[in-house]
C-alpha cells in the first residue's frame, strides 16, 4: 500500500511542479532575477551556456536535497517529492532544450500536434524580448488554441 502512496506523491508532485514553473517563470524569472532570465530572450544566443541555466541548479537543489532527507535515516515520503521534482526536471530539459529551443537536435522533426503546441506557444512568450508584456509561462499546459492550429 506505501508503494501506492509514493506512486500517488511522485505524480502529484510532478504536476505541482508545472504550477510552480508556472508563477517561477512569470515572478521570478520576469521579475527579481531577470538578470539571469534575460540572455535566454535575446535570439541566436552566441554561447553554449546562458546565465539562465542557473536555473537548473537552482531547481536541482530542493531535489537533491529531498532525496538525501528522504533516504536519510530510512526511506520517506521526501524522496518521492524528490523524484517529482526530478521527473519534471528531464521532461523540462527534454521539453524546453531539446524540443523547443534545439540545442540538442534529437526531435527536430517532430509531427506531435502536442509538441508543435507547446513548441508555439514558447515561440510567442519569445516574441517579447523584455521582461514586460509576456505570455505563456507555463511548460506543459499552454492555452489549447495552440493545439488547435495543428489538427
Amino acid at each position: 500500500m506505501k508503494i501506492i502512496l509514493y506512486i500517488i506523491i511522485t505524480v502529484a508532485t510532478f504536476s505541482i511542479m508545472e504550477l510552480i514553473t508556472w508563477l517561477t517563470h512569470k515572478y521570478v524569472m520576469h521579475g527579481f532575477l531577470w538578470y539571469l532570465h534575460e540572455d535566454h530572450h535575446q535570439p541566436k544566443y552566441p554561447h553554449v551556456f546562458e546565465k539562465n541555466d542557473a536555473f537548473f541548479v537552482i531547481f536541482a537543489i530542493p531535489s537533491i536535497l529531498l532525496f538525501y532527507f528522504g533516504l536519510v535515516p530510512e526511506l520517506n515520503f521526501l524522496f518521492f517529492i524528490g523524484l517529482g521534482i526530478f521527473f519534471y526536471g528531464v521532461t523540462y530539459f527534454l521539453i524546453h532544450d531539446v524540443l523547443i529551443h534545439q540545442r540538442f537536435k534529437w526531435f527536430k522533426n517532430t509531427k506531435n500536434k502536442f509538441l508543435l503546441g507547446l513548441r508555439k506557444a514558447h515561440k510567442v512568450h519569445h516574441k517579447h524580448l523584455d521582461k514586460e508584456d509576456g505570455e505563456c509561462f507555463g511548460m506543459l499546459y499552454v492555452p489549447k488554441k495552440f493545439h488547435d492550429q495543428y489538427k
